[in-house]
This record gives structure tokens, C-alpha cells and sequence, in this order.
């Protein structure tokens, strides 16, 4: 079995994937840190010297190497992930997948302090950031809304959002 983790940056993906892989006993895999390990740079670094477009290239054809393993992991997925290629496709073949959704207000409050480390939001400065994520957003939720499942994410802890996950899988 497969677990797939999506949602917008700041979801909690990455959080709520650690804790739900030691829950259930399996193994957890952050596509951002696997890609990162196998092209030896960092996701800034890479869209910086590389580009956007070869960094989603790279994304894809991962995702389907993690997918067409023959184990059981968790894994988070970068926010963007199932908006190219064909990779909601791929999800939705070999995986069960969860939409951890939180609502403009939730990413805006948890990105506040941390732009600088998330590539396409480290310019933009607090003014343009809301309209940014809800520009982003309204893109993104057709892929999302493709998810097996939809978790509401705002005002719940790491805890309360892996317990539904769990009733779930």
C-alpha cells in the first residue's frame, strides 16, 4: 500500500506523513528530500540553475520511480506535484491519496515566517502573499479535488489530522 500526501505548501504534508509512517509502521519518503538527494542540490537551488520546467521533469519521473516500488511508504508530495504531467494520473492508479486542505488564511498564517525557504513564495513579501496562495490555490484544487480523500486541515493538530488518515487507509 501507498500513501499519498498532497495539498499546498504548508499544509502540513510533511508533518502529518512523519507522524502517520511511524503510526502505521512504514516507511516515509518526502519527494521534495528525495529529489534533493538524487540531484544533489536543493529545491531552490535546482529552480534557480535548472529551471522550473526541468525541476518538474525531475519531479515526475521520480514520483514514478517511488510509485512503481514494491513497497509500503508514506510519501508528501511537493505542493505542485499533481498539477503537471501526468502525475494525478500515476496517483491515482497506485496510490491512496489524501488532499490535506487548509484554507487560504491557514497557509497564509503558517508562511509568514518561513517565505524564504519555499522557492516560489520567497519574493512576492507579506502584501502580495495572500493573493498569491488564493491565485495558486483556485488553480490547484481541480488536481487536489482528484485526491481519494479531502482532510480538512485548519485548527487541528498533527494528531487529530493522522487519526482521520488512519480511519481511512
Amino acid at each position: 500500500m501507498k500513501v499519498v500526501l498532497l495539498g499546498y505548501m504548508a499544509s502540513g504534508k510533511s508533518a502529518v506523513g512523519k507522524l502517520l509512517a511511524k503510526d502505521l509502521k512504514m516507511q516515509f519518503i518526502d519527494l521534495d528530500s528525495f529529489i534533493e538527494e538524487k540531484e544533489n542540490l536543493t529545491i531552490s537551488e535546482l529552480f534557480n540553475t535548472k529551471g522550473e520546467i526541468y525541476f518538474r521533469k525531475k519531479e515526475g519521473e521520480y514520483l514514478q520511480e517511488l510509485l512503481n516500488l514494491n513497497e509500503n511508504y508514506i510519501i508528501s508530495l511537493g505542493g505542485g506535484t499533481p498539477c503537471y504531467g501526468d502525475n494525478m494520473e500515476i496517483i491515482e492508479k497506485n496510490s491512496k491519496s489524501f488532499y490535506l486542505n487548509a484554507s487560504i488564511n491557514t497557509i497564509f498564517n503558517r508562511l509568514l515566517g518561513e517565505t524564504s525557504k519555499r522557492p516560489l513564495v520567497a519574493t512576492l513579501g507579506e502584501e502580495n502573499l495572500k493573493e498569491f496562495i488564493a491565485k495558486h490555490l483556485f488553480e490547484r484544487n481541480p488536481f487536489y479535488d482528484r485526491a481519494n480523500f479531502t482532510i480538512s486541515v485548519n485548527d487541528k493538530s498533527v494528531q487529530q489530522i493522522t487519526s482521520e488518515i488512519k480511519a481511512l487507509v
